[in-house]
């Protein structure tokens, strides 16, 4: 491996392939939570001499070279990772039981830090990234930012005029 990198900090990010639910899926195992953070070429070639795990996705019908990314483990279970969720009105610390709502949100501004863990078994080695920490700013519509979200409110079930 190349010198010890214990994290990378990747801003103003994309993120594709989202299953922080961790749904089986042709290309997943039931429980296995994870992300692909999209790379700058500058991005992808530091973290390639560094052993990191970069993909890229499929080249275009002119046979442009595909765009890089990096494939991203979620766990809760070794070293929970601080997933920080921004809105115009607050900040939520996601646990993993609120986690999933990540699969489906649009966000404006995504920053993260990926861990290393370097393996090696039968032979063959690798770097593998976790999710360290995350900050992504939620994408709100007119709608939200005015009356902001179920959150926001105060609990007054049974309360409800009719």
């Amino acid at each position: 491996m190349a010198d010890e990198i214990a994290s990378v900090t990747l801003r103003g990010v994309r993120l594709i392939f989202r299953n922080f639910a961790g749904a089986e899926g042709p290309n997943n195992t039931e429980g296995d939570r994870n992300v692909c953070v999209m790379l700058t070429e500058s991005e992808a070639e530091f973290m390639l001499k560094d052993g990191w795990n970069v993909k890229r996705l499929r080249p275009d019908e002119d046979g442009n070279l595909g765009s890089p990314f990096l494939p991203v483990a979620v766990r809760f279970d070794i070293k929970p990772p601080k997933i920080v969720l921004i809105t115009s009105k607050n900040r939520t610390t996601l646990t993993e039981e609120h986690v999933n709502v990540l699969d489906w949100l649009d966000f404006s501004k995504v920053d993260v830090i990926v861990r290393a863990s370097d393996w090696s078994r039968n032979g063959r080695s690798g770097r593998k990234a976790y999710l360290k920490t995350a900050f992504l700013t939620v994408a709100e519509d007119e709608l939200e930012m005015e009356y902001g979200s179920m959150d926001d409110m105060p609990a007054r079930a049974g309360n409800v005029e009719e």
